[in-house]
């Protein structure tokens, strides 16, 4: 089992390992951080050394209704704190967007700035080392004040209230909590409130996007280098000179990524001078795809490292003055539009990199394009009907992808009284853009398909190395289409394999 520090930094990779059972330690500095944060709390609650200090959702209502008092007992708070937002609807979340974002939200509340009990971090770590996942609707959160009503559903579910699973299987949450070997998490209102009040199921959502996103990119480069390679195309739409002159870096350094995998071909002499653009625009297009992902890569990792709550405990900061007693401070670490924003571009370059891959699979099975090949590269046309059912199935992932496409950080509409009179939606944006990237991962699949099949019956063998090394990978993992089968699991297998095999 894999050990995941709350000292250390939170990269995408341990958000997808916290898919399965991780070890999350607590070490002594991180306790230390949080017992700090929560003695401050406490002491500004308490009014110790002064006059009593109101804190928002210690000693007052929630949302709109801050200006009136909270309920004076910590338990009551609590199940003040999250009864209301009990308001989810749709379908259950993928468990491991619940887990990556628990895993998250563990984090940032180990830094100490929010105020909670140590006893709360050490019953979250532990429940990474079990199967245990919440029962998470999909639909509820504006992303404004942190993904409210998700992480409510999170929470109670960790109180034993509500739904939950254990090793794949839904149950009530006091009971999956008993066989996963956990104990209900008892809270107070600060605790209740520091759960909910942060953006993970928005940060996990589009971390674990972006990762999908960036090995679709990568299988894009080599399955294009593969198509060039097998219809024969002339490299030189790769030239180093070429891409130098247009610019842009992410276009130079996925030109000379497709550059080393092409090395060794030989062209066929038969293509035309200018290749389509689905080839010869290819690495302009990748280039700006990549561009656009380093913007969504610097998003991500401040998310990751960053602290989203309200408010925010500071020890060892200054208060009114008075070096050294610590302050709280009520603001909007909590606002999602980071993270919006990037979702939404990341939709955008999923669906241009979903075009990409459909129009190079139509070139393909098209014999007026694809050097003479039959069409829909079928063995016997007519009696086979080859990669006829692909296709189709690929128009409809790219239209699923458009339709999809549209950015959500720009549909802000005022709720909560007008208290959160401007939201970023960034919860729907990640959302959105988790589900496209899987699309995206079928679409690179059906390609893949298609250049293994084109091999097959007629198309030559690659004359590049690498690209015969990922040729042969196809072929061990996918039979030739002969005859007609369905083909729903090979594409799903020509996606997984896209995503663990060392591409060139």
């Amino acid at each position: 089992m894999d050990t995941v520090s709350l000292t250390g930094p939170l990269d995408s990779a341990v958000l997808r390992r916290a898919a399965a059972p991780l070890n999350v330690t607590v070490d002594d500095e991180a306790r230390a951080r949080v017992d700090r944060g929560r003695r401050l709390f406490r002491a500004l609650r308490d009014g110790e050394g002064g006059e009593e200090r109101r804190i928002y959702g210690a000693t007052t209502g929630f949302g709109a209704l801050v200006g009136y008092a909270g309920r004076a007992d910590e338990a009551d708070q609590c199940d003040n704190t999250l009864a209301h937002l009990g308001a989810g609807q749709g379908p259950d979340l993928p468990h491991e967007i619940t887990r990556a974002a628990l895993l998250l939200r563990t984090w940032s509340l180990a830094q100490g700035a929010s105020g909670v009990s140590a006893e709360v971090i050490e019953r979250l770590a532990a429940l990474f080392g079990t199967t245990f996942a919440p029962a998470v609707p999909r639909y509820g959160s504006v992303g404004a004040s942190g993904d409210l009503i998700p992480l409510a559903y999170a929470t109670q579910a960790l109180r034993g209230r509500g739904r939950a699973f254990v090793d794949g299987v839904g149950m009530p949450a006091a009971d999956a909590l008993s066989a996963a070997g956990l104990r209900p998490l008892s809270l107070d209102g600060r605790d209740a409130l520091a759960l909910v009040n942060g953006t993970p199921v928005t940060t996990a959502a589009t971390a674990l996007a972006r990762d999908a996103v960036r090995d679709a990119h990568r299988a894009l480069a080599a399955l294009t280098c593969l198509l060039a390679d097998i219809l024969g195309c002339d490299p030189g739409f790769l030239d180093e000179d070429l891409l130098r002159a247009y610019g842009h870096p992410g276009a130079v350094d996925t030109g000379a990524r497709m550059r080393r995998t092409l090395a060794g071909s030989t062209p066929s002499g038969t293509r035309p001078l200018q290749e389509p653009y689905s080839i010869r625009c290819s690495p302009q297009l990748l280039g700006a795809a990549e561009d656009a992902l380093r913007y969504v890569d610097g998003v991500v990792a401040a998310d990751l490292g960053g602290i989203s709550d309200n408010p925010l405990f500071f020890p060892d900061a200054a208060a009114e003055g008075k070096a050294g007693e610590g302050k709280v401070v009520h603001g909007g670490n909590f606002f999602g539009q980071p993270a919006a924003f990037a979702a939404d571009l990341l939709a955008v370059v999923t669906a241009q990199l979903g075009n990409l891959a459909e129009r190079q699979l139509d070139l393909l099975v098209d014999p007026a394009r694809n050097g003479g090949l039959p069409p829909m590269l079928a063995t016997a046309p007519g009696i086979q009907h080859g990669l006829q059912g692909v296709q189709l199935a690929t128009t409809a992932f790219v239209s699923e992808i458009r339709s999809a496409a549209l950015p959500a950080g720009m549909q802000s509409l005022p709720t909560n009284l007008h208290n959160q009179d401007v939201v970023p939606f960034g919860t729907q944006a990640a959302l959105r853009s988790y589900d496209m990237a899987q699309l995206l991962g079928l679409l690179c699949g059906s390609l893949a398909l298609g250049l293994r099949q084109a091999v097959h019956i007629g198309a030559r063998r690659p004359t590049a190395p690498r690209c015969a090394e990922l040729l042969d990978a196809l072929a061990e993992t996918i039979p030739p289409v002969e005859p007609d089968r369905p083909l729903d699991a090979d594409v799903r297998a020509a996606a997984r394999l896209l995503v663990t095999i060392d591409l060139p």
